[in-house]
């Protein structure tokens, strides 16, 4: 069967045919070749600053607070410590929910592409992982083997290379050291901080990595001790170290972190206003009962409120299990109605994808250490296009 090319929403791409500077007198610019300060793209020389095409800066006016709500397994960590699923076991389920197939009439499964993709080649593809479930060493067997080489691939990206570090380095089933926190994760805080953008990162998880995670994160940034990204203890970047919860129920949403404790009894805008004035790094375990009780749709799922009226702020959702298929998504998207409105409506997914909410394409995570800047900087051109279409 042939392959099918893989399927990416968006994508890098160099500044659009058109665009000019509003003040072109004195904006005139004059392109040298140069190279990225933030990574090791081709770049061009504009005036004071250098910038690549995954780096392009908006314009200041646009240049909205970034609240980043961030997932952790299978979004910066490739291990899972609630199913024990190391860096093998956690790639190759992976690849289950990326490979694409079909029951054909015979009752045999057969595969529609060779290429691991987010979204299906073609109508009527569905996922081995939707079609069989959870299968234990899926590139081991023999529908799934076909993929063992694009599992070698990325596990062989993601060694670690330097000593080893109790912290972030874990090591595999197979024996070998991995990076257990993407590097992408932490040159996305480099990008932010270079291009002195004012965000947030809100690690949500309904798992229970997060106070290591807090804790991990916490000693690259005071001591500098990851061997690449050293750079980092220098950036002025707060971090809380105390993991919070949010609990959910049909009355209302529930925050609560230490001393701190915010409810949407009443005003479902306390906790927008809770999450938009957030600084640094912090995270939060969310409710995953409250999931499960609602069949794992996204009537259910984490929870993250959208204002479409307000100028100063975006949010943005980066989870590996976010869908188009609303009835298999872990996001409740609360947009609100009208200007300072605190009411809100449940917005579909398929609204939302790629501009406030981010599916995780884990393989290109790891072999792109750009890979989340680039989605960001995609969410926020396509956000802008969105607000305009709901002025329109």
């Amino acid at each position: 069967m042939s392959a099918v090319k893989t399927i990416r929403p968006g994508g890098c791409s160099h500044a659009k045919n058109g665009e000019k500077d509003t003040d072109e007198s004195s904006n005139k610019k004059q392109s040298e070749s140069a190279e990225c300060p933030d990574c090791d793209r081709s770049a061009e020389k504009r005036s004071d600053h250098i910038v690549c095409s995954v780096h392009l800066e908006l314009p200041q006016s646009r240049r909205r607070k970034l609240i980043l709500h961030l997932d952790l397994n299978n979004t910066i960590l490739v291990s899972d410590a609630v199913t024990k699923q190391g860096t093998v076991a956690a790639l190759d389920y992976f690849l289950s929910t990326a490979t694409w197939g079909r029951v054909n009439r015979q009752g045999s499964w057969e595969w529609l592409s060779d290429v691991p993709s987010l979204l299906p080649p073609c109508q009527g593809a569905v996922t081995y992982y939707s079609q069989f479930g959870r299968v234990q060493d899926f590139t081991g067997t023999a529908e799934g083997q076909r993929f063992c080489g694009v599992l070698k691939e990325h596990l062989s990206l993601l060694e670690w290379r330097g000593e080893e570090d109790e912290e972030l380095a874990v090591r595999g089933e197979d024996g070998r050291l991995y990076h257990w926190i993407l590097p992408a994760f932490f040159q996305l805080l480099q990008a932010l901080e270079s291009q002195h953008r004012e965000f947030c990162v809100v690690f949500r998880t309904f798992g229970t990595d997060l106070a290591r995670v807090l804790g991990a994160v916490q000693r690259v940034l005071r001591e500098g001790t990851h061997p690449l990204f050293t750079g980092l203890q220098a950036l002025p970047m707060p971090l809380n170290p105390t993991p919070g919860r949010i609990r959910c129920s049909k009355k209302n949403v529930v925050l609560s972190r230490g001393s701190e404790q915010v409810s949407t009894r009443g005003d479902e805008r306390s906790l927008y206003r809770y999450f938009s004035d957030l600084q640094g790094l912090g995270g939060f375990q969310d409710h995953f009962d409250w999931w499960a009780h609602n069949s794992y749709s996204n009537l259910g799922g984490k929870p993250i409120w959208i204002d479409p009226s307000d100028p100063e702020v975006q949010h943005i959702f980066i989870d590996d299990n976010i869908r188009l298929n609303d009835e298999d998504s872990i996001i409740t998207p609360k947009v609100f109605l009208g200007k300072a409105g605190t009411q809100t409506r449940t917005a579909l997914t398929s609204e939302l994808y790629d501009v406030n909410l981010i599916q995780t394409d884990l393989l290109r995570a790891i072999s792109d250490h750009n890979y989340f800047s680039e989605r960001i900087r995609i969410c926020e051109e396509n956000y802008e296009k969105y607000l305009n279409k709901e002025d329109g």
